[in-house]
């Protein structure tokens, strides 16, 4: 029996993820930049432990979503670079300068308050610009003299970065990516022309990565879901994959308790499932509130003893009830895998995406703060 003292909680290997990190490394070589993405608390594995994991292992620039997770990474000690890049509201301006925080400007309206509050301060304050090069997201879309000419009237910030974001990286049945490319690095080059020439330049994650798209690496990469385990399949015609990684994330539920049905008995909210034989049943200390799908309901499975089992009926708020008759070992204060492996049987985060009709990331950013997290 699990001596782990928790109803749910998810184990995280810190040297797979360190292994992911080497991995990456490895594909892009020495000379190009990796900033670590351990936003939304690393993907749901725990940003200041990530963090910490992958510092060790010579990380030198994270990536995040907000201010206030770059706070919490300053505030655990972390010493490298981060950058911030969906988080450029006025109120942060004190926090990038009191902890170090390098913004993504996304519009050039944006710098002259920038400028401004920069001035004030000791040094410059640098920041990277971001190029809607064809995602129609975040980003500006002006010329290389008008960006030239806003970069100008501020000198009291730095431009340390030029970056932009992939709409479709996995799909190599379009030329969408390709013009994506062509549009930034015309930009780059039109910008060098004029005398703006950042320390960085960065558009890829981890499908550019992993499918080696290296005219859009540049000298700085962003992966993100590599480093937990995760690549996305490539759809048209895709050259080789040349990064391996592993999840780093096993996901474990205690059983409450265990009990006999007779054939016909209806389980759980709403009587979503009647049982066709006698079905012994197992109510697992886990539901939609620690983050596992409610459509998972009557569709989704788990590992018992080695062994794939059914989710019977509806996955509810704190429960989820599993067919364990071909399980006898099973007892009330085991525990159960809703994600990882057991024996020949596994579950990954893509694999519960699919039947749930949504995206791995979504999986793993959906564990919520409840499960508690054991470094292992």
């Amino acid at each position: 029996m699990e001596t782990t003292p928790y109803r749910t909680w998810v184990e995280i290997s810190r040297e797979q993820i360190a292994r992911n990190y080497r991995n990456v490394r490895a594909a892009v070589g020495p000379d190009v930049e990796i900033a670590a993405v351990v936003k939304s608390d690393a993907y749901g594995h725990g940003a200041v432990e990530v963090s910490r994991i992958l510092e060790r292992e010579g990380a030198r620039w994270f990536a995040v979503s907000t201010a206030e997770e770059g706070i919490a990474l300053r505030r655990a000690g972390i010493a490298a670079d981060i950058l911030v890049m969906a988080d450029s509201l006025p109120f942060i301006q004190e926090s990038l300068a009191e902890f170090r925080l390098t913004p993504v400007v996304h519009a050039l309206e944006d710098l002259p308050a920038l400028d401004e509050f920069a001035a004030r301060l000791a040094a410059p304050l640098k920041f990277h610009l971001k190029i809607d090069s064809g995602m129609g997201r975040l980003g500006t879309r002006s010329s290389a003299a008008t960006i030239a000419y806003a970069l100008a009237a501020a000198p009291h910030v730095a431009l340390d970065g030029l970056m932009s974001h992939f709409a479709s990286a996995a799909d190599y049945s379009t030329a969408r990516s390709d013009k994506q490319v062509r549009a930034f690095n015309r930009l780059s080059a039109d910008l060098r022309k004029l005398g703006v020439n950042p320390a960085h330049r960065h558009m890829s994650g981890t499908t550019p990565i992993a499918y080696a798209r290296r005219e859009a690496w540049h000298n700085m990469v962003r992966p993100g879901h590599a480093l937990y385990g995760y690549l996305s399949m490539a759809r048209g015609d895709a050259p080789p994959r040349i990064l391996e990684v592993a999840p780093a994330i096993a996901w474990k539920a205690r059983v409450l308790a265990v009990k006999d049905l007779p054939a016909g008995a209806l389980v759980g909210y709403g009587g979503m499932f009647r049982t066709e034989r006698a079905t012994r049943i197992a109510i697992l200390g886990a539901g939609y509130a620690d983050g596992l799908p409610h459509r998972l309901s009557n569709r989704g499975n788990a590992i018992a003893g080695g062994k794939l089992v059914p989710i019977l009926g509806a996955v509810s708020m704190d429960l989820t009830t599993i067919d364990v008759t071909d399980c006898p070992a099973i007892a009330p204060g085991g525990c159960v895998t809703l994600l990882g492996s057991e024996g020949e049987a596994s579950i990954n985060a893509q694999e519960m995406a699919r039947m749930a009709g949504t995206i791995s990331y979504d999986v793993l950013c959906g564990i919520r703060t409840r499960v508690k997290r054991v470094y292992v």
